[in-house]
């Protein structure tokens, strides 16, 4: 019988366009570049699509620039190595205007940059080589140049940018009175901008009500406005009532809309026991508020978050809702009377039903009836932020969840007196198999059993039940029962569901959570890690990522509570690779320790002991500070630790190192990136230190890139 000839269709066969546009929607950058190396023609197709990249090389190694990247319209050259040091200097390797030219030859089509700009010589050559540049982002840690107010800025500005309409200074450290000297020097280019972003953490002030006012008169275009601001009654000239408006005056159209207060953009932990009140009040009143909010029909996103009390916010908020009905995301801190329902009727924030994101913080009189009101009103929310609200408790969070598990999928409780780990955990049991994304504080405490569950309802949950028929009243009017024979089995059965929950021996329903992708933690200085299983979070089968950040004082301490932190709990995550340890907020002694105490040193040993068990592929560590010398550097320990990371493809130490600790990573097998950044303020400017010198970290990095790597 003659051989049939079957003809097998692969992907290759198809056209060009569908099989450029399929490469197209690929986001991850391995897996581009995996693409690439299938054959010629994906390898076209894929730089022919990318549209963003970011250069990680040695700035010396001009030859292993790039050329096929034609259509790329981002770039980021804010991360070349040796990260921090001048890009473009009269004292640099090869000749400025020759990189400058290298860049422009290899990217012709760029529309986006970002800079890290520590000479004022990168502001004179960059911009002029893309003249069709209409985004930029000027990233700088170190200290600003001596240079008069505004001069910088204005390099930037009267060079060939004719069609620049966004400008991001939100890690750019320069002077408030750099920003408005600028702008109003050059109108034109103010007047073309849509996006200023000025939530600048660097900041020791914010800007004052005459510098914003300013700035939005010479930018009355913007749709997009974010700045720091002076809230703070006590300083001279801090925003109040005047300042708020002339932001609505002076720009009209916009829709995104940032202000915040520099002590909020510290991201400080308060106190868990304090009630949320300050000793003064913001200057402005709900009045100026409803004034605002009339004069920004299209704001989408609002952020308001000061120091100071602003009180009886409630009927502002309604009317917010009415005057912005496009409005998305909201974020408020020290509003006080945000949601105070009276019997079902909703009120404040909770009138806002088209939020998808909201996020209040330091609410001294929302309790759980106003969560609730919130979760019945806000009934589109996938994100939820709740900060310093000391009146919230499990009952209030867990019906929130309740009424939200359709749509909620990003959640963090942070620094809530009655919301340890484990009741936020326990609060969060009707969305565990929902939520993606979640923030807990590692404060350990047990949930103990459940309070009466006579009553039908448990949690005040009016629109969801198990047995009961709720009400479709919009207003929110509670659970009805046809009769009182509904009413009991309803009862029946909320008593049998959480008799078995708490039939578990640790207090949780045994549950998985299904689709938890990233986990963010806080925890305080030496207290372990190792509970976090038993509070409720053991099964979490494709979690991907965690942050952690450790925050406090070692001084206080003599020694930790344990041998070790706790990283091998985390073995319980088989699907683990990437990990932020944050330790830049733990303070302690960098060299000799008095006695009784514990240098950096022996902490980062406690904090990093067990690391070398995880299958961690991406790592960011900031190193435990100094401030008395400034100093966050990676010490021996912590290096003989991290090279025990066998599976690590990245490494990002957010601190310095000695060059001979860092050649211990030369033993990691398949490393293949590692930068220090010192990307806190100030970085240390000292370049003859073995920790930031250039030689010592080019030397590293061409001794890395001479390794074999597998794949």
């Amino acid at each position: 019988m003659a051989a049939q000839l079957t003809c097998v269709t692969a992907i290759n066969d198809l056209p060009d366009v569908i099989l450029s546009n399929i490469i197209a929607v690929v986001s991850d950058v391995r897996s581009r570049n995996s693409a690439s190396l299938v054959c010629r023609k994906w390898m076209v197709l894929e730089r022919s699509t990318r549209s963003s990249l970011t250069l990680r090389g040695n700035v010396r190694d001009l030859i292993m620039l790039p050329t096929c990247f034609r259509s790329v319209t981002h770039l980021d050259l804010s991360l070349i190595s040796p990260w921090g040091h001048p890009l473009l200097s009269p004292t640099a390797v090869a000749d400025p205007f020759l990189i400058a030219q290298l860049l422009h030859h290899s990217f012709p089509a760029i529309t986006s940059l970002v800079l890290y700009t520590r000479s004022p010589l990168t502001l004179r050559i960059f911009p002029p080589l893309w003249p069709n540049l209409k985004e930029i982002k000027l990233v700088r840690w170190h200290q600003r140049p001596q240079l008069s107010a505004g001069e910088e800025l204005s390099m930037l500005f009267t060079e060939n940018c004719p069609k620049l309409h966004s400008l991001d200074l939100s890690n750019f450290y320069c002077w408030t009175d750099d920003i408005p000297v600028a702008l109003e020097s050059h109108p034109t280019v103010a007047a073309n901008l849509t996006s200023l972003n000025l939530l600048n953490s660097s900041f020791s002030e914010g800007f004052k009500s005459d510098e914003i006012s300013s700035i939005t008169r010479a930018c009355p275009n913007l749709k997009e406005f974010r700045v720091a601001c002076v809230f703070e009654p006590r300083y001279f000239g801090f925003v109040g009532d005047e300042g708020l408006v002339s932001i609505a005056n002076n720009c009209p159209k916009l829709s995104v809309l940032h202000l915040a207060d520099t002590s909020a953009l510290s991201d400080a932990r308060g106190d868990r026991n304090d009630e949320g009140f300050t000793q003064e009040d913001a200057k402005f009143s709900a009045s100026t508020l409803i004034e605002v909010f009339s004069g920004l029909p299209l704001l989408e996103e609002f952020v308001l978050d000061v120091c100071n009390n602003v009180r009886d916010t409630g009927p502002a908020l309604e009317i917010l809702n009415k005057k912005c009905p496009k409005l998305r995301l909201l974020k408020l801190g020290q509003f006080h009377g945000v949601s105070m329902p009276i019997e079902s009727k909703l009120d404040g924030v909770a009138l806002c039903e088209g939020l998808q994101s909201l996020s209040i913080r330091n609410v001294g009189d929302l309790n759980d009836m106003g969560l609730i009101a919130i979760g019945r009103g806000c009934s589109r929310l996938t994100k939820f932020e709740i900060q310093g609200c000391k009146k919230i408790t499990m009952r209030g969070m867990r019906t929130l969840a309740s009424l939200l598990k359709n749509t909620l999928v990003d959640v963090k409780i942070s620094c809530c007196k009655n919301l340890g780990a484990s009741y936020s955990l326990k609060a969060l049991e009707p969305i565990q198999d929902r939520i993606q994304r979640l923030h807990i504080d590692c404060v350990w405490d047990s949930v103990e059993e459940f309070e009466d569950l006579d009553g039908y309802g448990y949690g005040f949950d009016l629109n969801v039940n198990d047995g009961g028929q709720g009400s479709s009243n919009s207003a929110g009017s509670g659970d009805t029962f046809e009769c009182e024979e509904d009413a009991f089995t309803f009862k029946q059965q909320k008593r049998c569901k959480y008799e078995k929950v708490n039939s578990h021996a640790n207090g949780h329903s045994g549950r998985s959570w299904d689709r938890l992708q990233s986990l963010s933690l806080w925890i305080e200085v030496g207290e372990l890690l190792t509970p976090l299983t038993a509070a409720g979070l053991e099964d979490c089968p494709n979690l991907e990522e965690i942050k952690i950040k450790v925050e406090g004082d070692c001084r206080l301490w003599s020694k930790p509570s344990g041998r070790e932190f706790g990283l091998s709990t985390l073995l319980y995550y088989p699907m683990l690779s990437k990990m932020h340890l944050d330790c830049g907020d733990t303070i302690g002694y960098a060299h000799t320790a008095p006695s009784g105490q514990m240098d950096l040193s022996l902490w980062e040993r406690f904090y990093l002991l067990g690391i070398g068990n995880l299958s961690l592929t991406e790592l960011d560590y900031w190193p435990p500070q100094d401030r008395d010398v400034n100093q966050r550097c990676l010490s021996l320990p912590a290096a003989g630790l991290l090279q025990e990371c066998v599976t690590l493809r990245k490494l990002f130490i957010h601190g310095t190192a000695h060059e001979h600790f860092m050649m211990f990573f030369l033993r990691i097998p398949n490393l293949r990136d590692v930068q220090l950044r010192e990307d806190y303020y100030p970085a240390p400017e000292n370049e003859m230190s073995t920790e930031v010198r250039a030689d010592s970290l080019s030397r590293f990095e061409a001794a890395l890139n001479r390794r074999p790597i597998s794949d």
